[in-house]
């Protein structure tokens, strides 16, 4: 799964790298090195102009660059607290699963994240006599952006008025899969990752399904590179760039 991750980049950044030709963002994200499920983060999704109807627009969708809440909560969901439930969506079931059907037909996204992290039960345990977990953060080789699949969901709140902008809250979700090879003595599961030239399939709103299936694919083996990482990051409360420094060898939990 993916519980935690880090996401650093000044959306300055961001719209240059992904190619966005409008940013829809009140007030910027400060830097977060320890991003948990219900925070607000950066969601790449191509929508119609903003001030052109929405959904009902005839112009054609442009690159977005948006804030959405991690955790995705269905159009149709009674209270938005389900969203804590639904951080992650499995790419085996994401298509027919109920929660993730809509989304995944018409509302993908790509989250942009440092790198994320996955905590490896070792063979010590602690006071509870549970083992005792190392965590570890997980990144591209070479240094770019995680591109992590992703969909989107836009809640409209029953008990606000129509004109309250506040009505609608959009969330989202972190679509998981089978790890890789060198990730996989760590965690069984990892985020799906979409390669720069399959961010425009992927985010198109009009893309048929069966060429959506096409698209999930794990990162290449070697992609990736993993290290341990302090403990720190297990609080959420923790945060700044020290949760990513790689711990020095007779620090790490074997």
């Amino acid at each position: 799964m993916c519980g935690r991750y880090a996401s650093s980049r000044r959306p300055e950044d961001l719209i240059e790298e992904f190619e966005v030709t409008e940013a829809v963002i009140e007030a910027p994200l400060e830097p977060d090195y320890n991003v948990a499920p219900t925070k607000d983060v950066y969601a790449v999704v191509e929508r119609p102009p903003s001030g052109s109807g929405g959904r009902d627009s005839t112009e054609p969708a442009e690159r977005q660059l948006r804030v959405v809440r991690w955790g995705l909560v269905p159009s149709w969901a009674k209270d938005p607290g389900i969203g804590s439930r639904m951080i992650n969506a499995r790419m085996e079931t994401v298509a027919e699963k109920p929660a993730y059907q809509r989304a995944f037909a018409k509302r993908r996204c790509l989250l942009p994240a440092d790198g994320y992290f996955e905590w490896y039960p070792t063979s010590q345990t602690g006071k509870s006599g549970k083992p005792l977990k190392q965590p570890f953060f997980i990144r591209p080789k070479d240094g770019g952006s995680l591109a992590m699949a992703g969909l989107y969901e836009i809640w409209r709140d029953p008990t606000r008025a129509e004109d309250d902008p506040a009505r609608f809250l959009w969330t989202c979700t972190v679509i998981t899969t089978d790890a890789e090879d060198d990730l996989g003595h760590i965690h069984d599961r990892m985020p799906l990752m979409v390669s720069p030239e399959r961010w425009t399939a992927w985010l198109d709103p009009t893309a048929p399904r069966d060429s959506l299936l096409d698209l999930l694919t794990p990162a290449a083996p070697g992609a990736l590179e993993a290290y341990a990482v302090s403990a720190a990051v297990s609080n959420v409360r923790n945060n700044g760039p020290e949760l990513v420094e790689p711990l020095p060898l007779e620090e790490v939990v074997q």
